[in-house]
């Protein structure tokens, strides 16, 4: 048969064959509009505190499974006061909430948690391992940013003043940008500053800049999205609906952003400050009357100079040089952000600010002398620029923070052949994912038009994803399982109805963070006993029913927090730079020439969420307990438990010294009996009272140790440490040591670590 013949035939059977209709497309769950389903009914008998509950108890009886029951009382405060705050609750705080029978008892406990200051303590590490927040650049030489800290201390100010999360949204991705836009708002940009750095000589500043920007669009992706849009950086998505152009269309918003440092006064800092300044510009102007004319003249052939060799690299590679370290290593040791002197030189010099001029002035006198060393010389620049920056160091300048600021030139985005940035494609603009809802018609397309669009009522993802990681932290596991992947790789929600009114109620009702954790917190649901059920161990081992809650052992910050706490060691202070606790001097050691000097004094002993964090090499006791890399978006933490953590909380020297100032608190506070004191270490660290086989138990053990300890022990000093000075009824030293070994002992069980 020939070829034409064939294809004619082919073509008639085509044609007869009957036609079958396509399927309709399915719109994967996530990007549905939030359902209306109401909370269902369930039996008359059943438990019900709030609407949570009548979603779990549904599923429950369908599948013919009974709710565990509460948790007793001891076991509730120190669960609920944990998951708010991070802290234990004090023995009268335990004692008084489980004597108070009235209905109102638990709500009363919750609301006091919700408004203690260390709500936002607790809850800013969440923050900051999504925006993988350090106090360095990372990369080789990891440089330091000494004003990082102020988001940190943003972050917790916003989240105790449960400020709405469509403003808190607003102003992390666009705070510059909002109307009259106030140091609240600029600060809250702070959050795309935790990008990586990278200031090596040698570097490519457009490579890391692009980086910087790609880690920041991955971040908003993650966060707010719930999507894993990097993987379409390369190539179009393998599995979502998600093209490599709409990466770069996302890319394109935070494309036109720089970083830059601001004077961020904080209170009491800002009155004097301006007072000063005002006299500075006077007495600089006088100053400098004799040889500003000159100065300007050679600033203007230095600038010239560099313009040139950046738009001609491979010229001159001295020049190129001093192009290159201008972008690199700009403000020295003031963490400025990348790329800020040449943004400046770049500027017409009307444009620039009097705070730009200054400093790139003083710049200039410091690093411009090739332009005209003869000239130089002449002038004695040298000894001007020591007199401007005496004058200058006059002044009390405030605290600086890192935001970012809209380019005043904005740049064009390009799609990225196989991800290389030296590789333009076509250009494109800002948008956004077709899958989504689209970007309001007729608004500025710019930062603020993207955060307004992910707390616009239109979009299906924003308040799935945020109150999904809210009951991930109460319950170790989200509805959704895979809370940084809502696609079509992720797992589906385990209650679906349950994540949409949760999403509904967030969203629709002000967006109150606090709200919805009270509403978690109080539901049955989450009173629920954390014991095992054999009856549930094959058919549902992960809870995903929630027929019981789950024991969770504490975050690194956690467990020393509570040491710390427990031992009444710990520093209250809520504000200030990062401290350093004592740790080896074999860690710092890895990094490149920073070095680890311990926080004198009482800033050794602040909370685990104030530690200095640094990328080459953190703090090494954090890691041990699971703390997330600070190089990357981290939106639920590893849980384990191995041999080191049980070594580390049996040996490190902060959690020896922990159990020297808890049995220092024990026997000051508490003169009395052997009995009572076991029994006040027990209730401090344990939140209950001592059973009695472990009040036997820990009596035998003390007799030991004091036997042990008795007769002139060489070691018994050195154990006490702290204990027999403070304990000055203690005659020696064999008595104070023999209680620390208890109180390392309790402080040292499972169920000190753990929150059932």
């Amino acid at each position: 048969m020939s070829d034409r013949r064939l294809s004619v035939l082919i073509l008639v059977l085509l044609c007869s064959a009957p036609v079958v209709a396509a399927e309709p497309v399915v719109q994967h769950w996530a990007y549905r509009p939030l359902g209306t389903t109401p909370a269902p009914t369930v039996s008359p008998l059943a438990e019900v505190k709030n609407p949570i509950d009548r979603f779990v108890l549904r599923r429950l009886e369908t599948e013919r499974i009974v709710p565990s029951a509460a948790a007793d009382r001891e076991t509730l405060i120190r669960r609920v006061t944990l998951d708010l705050t991070g802290l234990l609750p004090t023995p009268a705080e335990v004692d008084a909430f489980v004597a108070d029978t009235s209905p109102a008892a638990y709500q009363l406990v919750v609301d006091r948690l919700l408004a203690s200051p260390r709500y936002g303590e607790h809850w800013a590490r969440e923050w900051m391992d999504l925006s993988h927040y350090a106090d360095s650049d990372g990369y080789l030489t990891d440089q330091l940013r000494p004003v990082a800290w102020r988001y940190r201390q943003w972050l917790i100010e916003q989240l105790n003043a449960d400020i709405p999360f469509d403003l808190f949204t607003r102003r992390q991705l666009a705070g510059d940008l909002l109307e009259n836009a106030s140091l609240e708002d600029h600060l809250g940009t702070g959050f795309l500053r935790q990008t990586l750095s990278n200031r090596e000589g040698g570097a490519d500043p457009e490579e890391f800049r692009v980086k910087q920007v790609i880690d920041r669009t991955e971040m908003v992706s993650t966060i707010w999205l719930g999507l894993t849009l990097g993987c379409a950086r390369c190539h179009d998505h393998k599995y979502d609906s998600l093209s490599q152009r709409e990466f770069f269309q996302l890319y394109s918003f935070l494309n036109r952003a720089d970083e830059v440092n601001i004077y961020a006064p904080l209170p009491g800092e800002e009155a004097d400050w301006r007072e000063e300044v005002q006299a500075y510009d006077q007495k600089r102007d006088k100053l400098l009357a004799p040889v500003a004319a000159q100065i300007d003249k050679l600033q203007d052939r230095w600038e010239t100079r560099l313009l040139d060799a950046a738009a001609h690299p491979g010229r001159d590679h001295h020049w190129d040089r001093i192009w290159e370290v201008l972008g690199l290593v700009w403000g020295g040791n003031l963490g400025e952000g990348q790329l800020e002197g040449w943004e400046i030189v770049k500027r017409d010099r009307r444009l620039r600010t009097q705070e730009e001029q200054d400093r790139l002035r003083l710049y200039f006198l410091s690093h411009g002398e090739r332009i005209d060393p003869q000239q130089f010389k002449e002038l004695k620049l040298d000894e001007w620029r020591n007199k401007l920056q005496k004058l200058r160091d006059g002044v009390t300048w405030p605290t600086r923070a890192q935001v970012m600021r809209q380019a005043r030139v904005p740049r064009q985005a390009f799609l990225h052949e196989r991800g290389d940035f030296r590789e333009r494609g076509p250009a494109v603009e800002s948008g956004i994912p077709a899958v989504l809802p689209p970007l309001t018609a007729g608004s500025q397309v710019d930062r603020l038009a993207l955060a307004r669009w992910l707390v616009s009522k239109k979009h299906p993802l924003t308040a799935r994803v945020t109150v999904n990681r809210m009951w991930q932290a109460f319950f170790g596991t989200g509805l959704v399982r895979t809370a940084d992947d809502f696609g079509v790789r992720g797992e589906s929600p385990s209650h679906p109805g349950l994540l949409d009114w949760l999403a509904r109620e967030f969203r629709d009702r002000g967006w109150s963070v606090k709200r919805i954790h009270r509403l978690i917190v109080t539901s049955a649901t989450y009173r629920q006993s954390s014991r095992d059920r054999h009856d549930l161990a094959e058919r549902d081992p992960l809870n995903r029913l929630l027929a019981r809650q789950r024991s969770l052992r504490f975050s690194a910050e956690q467990v020393r927090d509570v040491a710390l706490e427990v031992s009444g060691l710990i520093n209250s202070r809520m504000t200030g730079p990062s401290v350093k606790p004592p740790q080896p001097k074999s860690v710092s050691q890895e990094a490149y020439g920073n070095e680890w000097k311990a926080s004198p004094g009482a800033d050794r002993f602040c909370r685990g969420v104030y530690t200095f964090i640094q990328r080459t090499s953190p703090f090494a006791q954090g890691t041990t307990f699971d703390v997330p890399s600070p190089g990357k978006t981290c939106t639920r933490r590893e849980r384990s438990n191995t041999p080191l953590q049980a070594l580390t909380l049996l040996n490190d020297p902060v959690f020896f010294e922990c159990a020297q100032g808890l049995a220092a608190r024990v026997l000051q506070e508490t003169h009395s009996d052997d009995e009572s004191r076991i029994a006040q270490i027990v209730k401090l660290c344990l939140s209950r009272e001592p059973r009695r086989e472990e009040q036997k138990r820990l009596s035998e053990f003390l007799a030991r140790q004091r036997w042990y300890f008795s007769g002139g022990d060489p070691q018994a000093a050195e154990t006490a440490g702290r204990v027999a000075g403070v304990a000055a009824h203690l005659r020696a030293p064999d008595e104070a040591a023999a209680w620390v070994a208890v109180a390392s002992v309790v402080m040292n069980l499972h169920e000190f670590i753990t929150r059932d």
